[in-house]
């Protein structure tokens, strides 16, 4: 009984319901929502937060935080397509380079947060409109203007996004398999262990024999890799590769990464939770487009979201207010008792 309790209680599973309840009110606002290969078709709308999301859950339980991702987004996709176009490179070839520079921009941040001791926020800050500017000046070095970007992919390259796998998106089945190695290395490994233990107290870490400053260099190189996988798979769904790629997920990344119950001031998070709540996001998002509201707008309810969630995590947080709200229940019920 106490374990279905745990399960049935658990904030993995009020984001189900979430979920659930979304598909449920926009299918009725627009029926061709519940159509299954218009449901599959938006995952390359929202693919990107998933990704990214993901590994940023590990920053945030160190204790930091990381705002440069999007940026990290649009360095790789317009260094894909100059490695690809204009330096010649087999685009097998130039995936692999384009993903390991943006392990090396999240380690150069992770080095100055954890050597330095920097303060995450701003070094993250720097850090984007860092990799957004060297985006424009090497998308300057192509013989294609920026504005129109690099396109001309080989059709293979564009089925990584635009492909299906046994009915199944190709970008949502790289999610999956993400989540799956996400989830076992938070998990089930040491190094998600000295994860949480650098985010509960890295004092304690350091006496413990933790080298905390190498784990949290790693999670923002972590958090670079999973950008440039997200910059790939957008690249390959959109055909082109733009510097301006990614600057608008900086919100919904670290919505999803709170509102899937992660602190915002560490040693608590999950993978499960993430994802689910990048889902709901997605899916917010996207059902709001399909019932007509202006795109200009859909950022709107991702920030109340955000609010409300750091608002809740507050609240259970606190004691004192816990013991207030509990003393007005019980004074609530006595009055009704009373009442009746």
């Amino acid at each position: 009984m106490n374990k279905l309790k745990k399960i049935f209680f658990r904030w993995e599973m009020f984001l189900i319901l979430i979920l659930v309840a979304e598909i449920f009110i926009f299918g009725s606002i627009n029926p061709r929502f519940l159509r299954m290969n218009v449901l599959l078709g938006s995952v390359n709308d929202y693919i990107s937060i998933c990704i990214i999301a993901l590994f940023v859950t590990f920053v945030m339980i160190t204790g930091g935080i990381d705002i440069q991702a999007g940026s990290i987004v649009g360095l790789t996709s317009i260094v894909l397509g100059l490695l690809w176009q204009d330096a010649g490179f087999n685009i097998w070839l130039a995936i692999p380079l384009a993903i390991m520079i943006g392990g090396i921009c999240g380690a150069f941040s992770g080095f100055l947060i954890a050597y330095t001791g920097v303060q995450p926020m701003v070094v993250t800050l720097g850090g984007m409109f860092l990799y957004s500017g060297l985006a424009i000046a090497v998308s300057n070095l192509s013989v294609s203007s920026s504005f129109e970007g690099i396109s001309g992919y080989p059709d293979a390259f564009i089925q990584i996004a635009n492909g299906r796998t046994f009915g199944i998106p190709n970008p949502f089945i790289i999610f999956l398999v993400l989540v799956a190695f996400a989830y076992v290395l938070l998990h089930k490994t040491k190094y998600g262990r000295y994860i949480f233990l650098v985010g509960v107290n890295q004092s304690a870490a350091e006496y413990s024999g933790i080298k905390s400053k190498l784990i949290i260099m790693s999670t923002y190189m972590l958090s670079g890799i999973s950008a440039s996988i997200a910059g790939i798979v957008l690249t390959s769904y959109l055909g082109s590769s733009r510097s301006d790629l990614g600057s608008e997920l900086t919100l919904p990344i670290i919505t999803a990464v709170v509102l899937g119950g992660t602190l915002t001031t560490g040693g608590k998070g999950g993978v499960i939770g993430t994802a689910l709540a990048a889902l709901v996001i997605g899916i917010l998002k996207f059902g709001m487009q399909m019932a007509g509201v202006p795109t200009q707008y859909l950022d709107i309810p991702v920030g109340l979201l955000l609010v409300v969630a750091v608002a809740l995590r507050c609240m259970s947080g606190n004691s004192i207010l816990g013991m207030k709200i509990k003393k007005l229940l019980k004074a609530y019920k006595k009055t009704s008792s009373k009442a009746n």
